[in-house]
């Protein structure tokens, strides 16, 4: 081998492992994820944080798989062809140091699985857990171990393809999978739209309880908050931020108000069986579509009870 492919076939092998160490670990991710939406822990209910991981391991995944079957392929015909050696060093040492790296990452996942099972996790969780993590060390570690150890690259290997197929396999049940646990892009928007929304509400409810600490009274309209010179309410937060439709602020009597807006999703509980406990408390109670919601004055003084 001259420099010039051993500069590419290092390239080759590093790039591998890069999208194997992506793949691996989304692959235990979405199958976590799934373990712990499939046999959920009381003592472990953060939904929303679990739903960021699946999506972005599906994210890595649709990246790294393709990539890495794409680069070992370019590695099996340079074998073929001779561009590589069997025994060349780039392939030796890069494929140990794949093993090493590997072996670290997943070193370090399991010890976590057991930290978090000694920590109180299901007994449940942590069999499938760490079944997961055996499999994926197994097929990860069996082929490169295969690879290296085999005599003829020349000549197409029956082991290696099952392993390929086997792997591809593998792969694309997981990522089929995860779409039946995620929460469908659509949805995810119109949850990121009622946290804006709600997010402007409660912006104006804090306006609203500045105008009565200055004034000592509610304001009759939202105009009211706008010539208020104490105040900087800017006009993008009186409308909801996909339609423009403005935010409707209602006085019921001296010290209660609502505002009303048109919601997307339920605030307890969508489809996707999510939470919705980050939305601002003012606005933790309503149902889809048109809705009022009480607003907090907490800018009034409380009555001195004798």
């Amino acid at each position: 081998m001259d420099n010039k492919q051993n500069a590419k076939y290092a390239f080759y092998y590093l790039l591998s492992l890069a999208a194997l160490i992506f793949m691996a670990l989304s692959v235990g991710m979405i199958l976590f994820s799934i373990i712990d939406k499939t046999i959920p822990d009381a003592i472990n209910s953060s939904a929303g944080s679990s739903d960021g991981l699946l999506k972005f391991a599906i994210s890595a995944l649709l990246i790294s798989a393709p990539l890495y079957f794409f680069i070992t392929r370019l590695i099996n015909q340079g074998l073929k062809k001779g561009e590589i050696a069997k025994d060349a060093g780039v392939r030796r040492w890069l494929t140990y140091f794949n093993l090493l790296v590997s072996a670290l990452i997943i070193l370090g996942v399991f010890i976590g699985v057991i930290n978090s099972f000694l920590s109180g996790s299901l007994t449940a969780q942590f069999i499938l857990k760490a079944a997961a993590m055996f499999i994926i060390a197994a097929v990860v570690f069996s082929y490169y171990f295969y690879d290296i150890k085999r005599e003829d690259v020349a000549k197409k290997n029956l082991v290696l393809r099952i392993f390929f197929w086997a792997s591809l396999a593998i792969v694309v049940a997981v990522f089929v999978a995860a779409w039946f646990f995620v929460e469908p892009p659509k949805i995810a928007r119109e949850r990121r739209l009622d946290q804006a929304l709600a997010d402007n509400i409660s912006n104006l409810e804090s306006a609203v309880n500045t105008y009565y600490s200055h004034n000592q009274k509610l304001p009759d309209t939202l105009d009211a908050l706008k010539t208020d010179n104490s105040l900087y309410l800017p006009s993008t937060a009186l409308i909801d931020p996909e339609t423009k439709t403005p935010i409707v602020y209602k006085k019921l009597d001296d010290r209660s108000f609502q505002f009303c807006a048109t919601f997307r999703l339920d605030s307890i509980q969508d489809n996707s069986g999510q939470s919705m406990d980050s939305l601002p408390a003012t606005i933790n109670n309503h149902g889809v579509g048109y809705q009022c919601v009480n607003g907090n004055l907490y800018a009034a003084p409380t009555p001195l009870k004798i």
